[in-house]
């Protein structure tokens, strides 16, 4: 027994890898799903892809795909550059190009009638700017922007609408203590714009006095800064700003 015990002990980490089976062990599959937000005609909208094959063939569902691993030592992907390659492959934006975070992992038993899968949820938003630029992927049979509005009991795909719902709740909580609204404008805006973008989000309207307080915090604070030239939002010209860094 004592011999047992001191092979065991100086047994080195090398030769314990070596020796490790991985079949010994369930591996479920991971995916990387992305609920992708814009804001087109006052109105906050979500892509979704037409499944073009099974499961759910046909089915409206969030774009996403399957992590790429490796039996090599470096393993594969890491997960926030395959959010990354996945949001370029679905939307045919350059990588870079669009805000992007992680939501969460979602891993209910059952979530993929194929077999057993965890997905770790990213959302995304995409500049009013950008979102025109939208193609679909190899494997979508289309892609398209949808309202929110328009999508009540409408079913996605797998667990999607779970994952849509929380990405909402996410959103509406971060645009008011976070200045991710500024991902929702053009490079270049006005007071309004912004304020808009807000209020679509909430669902409510805002106070025009109120949000000019908070935004001149925000320009004394280094965050905007104004830029040349003037916008016509309604009948006086507005001053035109740009996003400069994060408080």
């Amino acid at each position: 027994m004592s011999d047992m015990l001191m092979s065991d002990v100086e047994q080195t980490e090398a030769e314990y890898l070596a020796a490790y089976e991985p079949g010994d062990f369930p591996r479920p599959s991971v995916t990387v799903d992305l609920v992708i937000f814009t804001i087109l005609d006052r109105d906050l909208k979500v892509l979704l892809i037409r499944r073009r094959e099974h499961p759910f063939k046909g089915a409206l569902a969030l774009p996403g795909g399957f992590l790429r691993v490796s039996d090599d030592a470096d393993q594969g992907e890491d997960l926030e550059a395959a959010a990354h390659r996945e949001l370029a492959e679905e939307t045919g934006l350059p990588l870079g190009s669009v805000w992007l975070n992680q939501l969460g992992a979602f891993g209910a038993p059952g979530r993929d009638p194929r077999l057993r899968v965890i997905t770790v949820a990213w959302f995304a938003l995409v500049r009013p700017d950008l979102a025109p630029l939208v193609e679909a992927g190899s494997d979508a049979a289309d892609a398209g922007w949808f309202s929110l509005t328009e999508l009540a009991g409408e079913p996605l795909a797998f667990d999607h609408r779970g994952i849509l719902d929380a990405a909402v709740a996410r959103l509406e909580r971060d645009i008011e203590h976070t200045d991710i609204g500024y991902e929702l404008v053009s490079r270049r805006f006005t007071i309004t714009e912004l304020r808009s973008v807000n209020e679509v989000i909430l669902g409510r309207k805002l106070d025009p006095g109120n949000f000019r307080r908070s935004f001149q915090r925000l320009i004394e604070d280094g965050v905007v800064v104004e830029t040349p030239g003037e916008r016509y939002t309604g009948r006086r010209p507005a001053k035109v700003y740009r996003f400069k860094g994060r408080r």
